[in-house]
């Protein structure tokens, strides 16, 4: 009787405390320093999240180890609420499959719980100013007639821009040379110079120099085509079948975070994902807001993780740091 008056007290306090929550001030952590895409994401939420649930959401960056520093510390949090990562979930599915579960420190699908995947970050195809092909068919002749000769770059081994030009290689059964940068902005410089013919940049990235007319967009590689590219057609459209790669951006809680809590970080942020504000700010930074319910999003990012590790496997990438 003592042992069920004891649990009978114990479920009512974890019940009283779900109620209560948030009661004190949420950590987002960014695994990567300020400035970048995750970091200015997650800083638009915690604005809206603070206003939404009347606590204060505190961004706090933990760079170090490719962002796996950041994903062990949320791991090993208490798993309350008040302690939620910012998780470029794509780019964490592809280094844990590169550099191993055990070298990462947590696994993606069994360490954490997703309260929402929040936003979408197109690939587009972008071709440099010394290349003619304007759209896809014409491309993909060219890169035929010249095995091996055409170069891409991307931010380097194992990163997105690597996979889904290897993905495309394979598809379309065509031979390009990859080129890896530190980083997507010198990979961008050499490409508007010409010192490299293609690359698979993210939406912001293209968004920023098509403008210059030192590059020009093939196609992009998502299944609609992007607001701020109404006249580029996707690659599907123009005979890729099935060809889709965008960058994930989620919301993630230690595994053990009762559903409670899940389910109420979950209805503010697709209440948020609705505001014209919050779409607003997304569009500046090319991300598409994403509006799903905790299963919805645990099973996207399970098919996300397969997803890559299939094309990683298909396409032979080992990590190369």
């Amino acid at each position: 009787m003592a042992r069920a008056l004891f649990g009978a007290v114990a479920m009512s306090m974890a019940g009283a405390a779900c109620a209560a929550y948030p009661d004190r001030p949420i950590t987002l952590v960014v695994a990567y320093a300020p400035g970048g895409a995750v970091d200015v994401v997650a800083r638009i939420l915690g604005r809206e999240l603070s206003e939404a649930l009347g606590q204060s959401v505190v961004v706090e960056n933990k760079p170090g180890f490719a962002g796996n520093l950041g994903a062990q510390y949320v791991k090993r949090a208490a798993p309350d609420g008040y302690t939620l990562l910012m998780s470029p979930s794509t780019s964490y599915a592809l280094i844990s499959k590169l550099m191993g579960v055990q070298t990462v420190g947590y696994d993606l699908a069994k360490d954490f719980r997703p309260i929402a995947m929040v936003g979408e970050l197109p690939i587009v195809l972008v071709a440099s100013h010394t290349v003619a092909a304007k759209t896809l068919p014409e491309f993909v002749a060219m890169l035929k007639k010249e095995p091996g000769k055409i170069a891409y770059g991307s931010s380097g081994n194992g990163t997105i821009e690597h996979v889904v030009a290897e993905m495309f290689r394979l598809q379309e059964k065509v031979e390009i040379m990859h080129v890896p940068y530190r980083g997507a902005a010198p990979a961008m410089t050499d490409l508007m110079s010409g010192q490299i013919q293609m690359m698979f940049a993210t939406a912001p990235t293209s968004l920023a120099n098509i403008p210059t007319g030192r590059i020009h967009a093939i196609g992009v590689a998502t299944a609609h085509r992007l607001p701020s590219l109404p006249d580029v057609p996707t690659l599907a459209e123009q005979g890729l079948p099935g060809f889709s790669a965008q960058a994930i951006y989620s919301v993630l809680a230690p595994a053990a975070t009762p559903d409670a809590v899940i389910t109420k970080l979950n209805t503010a942020l697709q209440k948020l994902m609705d505001t014209q504000r919050v779409k607003d700010q997304f569009a500046l930074q090319g991300v598409l807001p994403l509006r799903n319910t905790p299963a919805e999003a645990a099973q996207a990012l399970r098919a996300d993780v397969a997803k890559w590790d299939k094309a990683i496997d298909a396409a032979g990438i080992t990590y190369t740091p």
